[in-house]
């Protein structure tokens, strides 16, 4: 049953072993995790559900795929731009990184990609193997998206400033579908307006302390990441 989870955190770990690893940072992020999933159980136990399980499921997995296709969409730019934007020999020294981030965006909407085809035509086409595909992509694409976003896709394989830099960009646009997206409970307007507003906000003030403590404490910026 862990099989899922592990091989998600294999696929969506950086590995480049000469990155900079700051143990607050790491505790930041993983804080901020931590929070965000249990903030969204606690949501769904709160308050009574808008539609039955299978429909709420089936609406997170439709989200799942889009989001997964903003990322496969915007991780890439975000990405090219930061290489053709380095001085030489910088995109030369960076090409190589791209491997990392590609896998984990790969595996992220190929995952959500496969639970959408199992949900809509596994029954059909697999029959009662349809539900023993969906306890296997289910976990795996789950963990996917939060080990996903919580690395940034893997960003810190290219280099350091880009998770900070990056996420930001990430959690608004998927602010932005969420805005029509009807929540899944019945809850008061305050609650649906936190949970809209809190994860990006939060991300934003995080990723500034981000920066400038890979600043202040390493002297790692953007300029010198570009050398310029």
């Amino acid at each position: 049953m862990m099989v899922p989870f592990v091989l998600a955190a294999r696929i969506h770990r950086p590995v480049r072993p000469d990155r900079l690893v700051d143990p607050a940072i790491e505790w930041a992020r993983i804080a901020r995790t931590a929070i965000g999933v249990l903030a969204t159980l606690w949501l769904v136990f709160a308050y009574p559900l808008r539609e039955s399980a299978g429909a709420v499921v089936e609406d997170k997995i439709v989200e799942l795929v889009i989001s997964a296709g903003m990322l496969l969409i915007l991780g890439p730019v975000a990405l090219a731009a930061f290489v053709a934007a380095a001085r030489p020999p910088g995109p030369a020294f960076y090409r190589p990184r791209l491997r990392g981030p590609l896998t984990a965006l790969g595996a992220l909407f190929g995952t959500a990609l496969l639970l959408w085809l199992n949900l809509r035509f596994g029954p059909t086409a697999l029959g009662p193997l349809a539900g023993l595909t969906a306890l296997v992509l289910l976990p795996f694409g789950l963990a996917s998206a939060v080990l996903c976003v919580h690395h940034t896709f893997r960003a810190a394989d290219v280099h350091e400033v880009l998770p900070p830099l990056i996420s930001p960009v990430l959690v608004w646009s998927m602010c932005v579908v969420q805005l029509f997206d009807a929540p899944p409970v019945a809850a008061p307007a305050w609650v649906r307006l936190l949970f809209l507003a809190g994860p990006p906000l939060s991300v934003t003030a995080l990723s500034a302390w981000e920066l400038r403590r890979l600043r202040a404490r390493y002297g790692i910026t953007l300029r010198r990441a570009l050398g310029r």
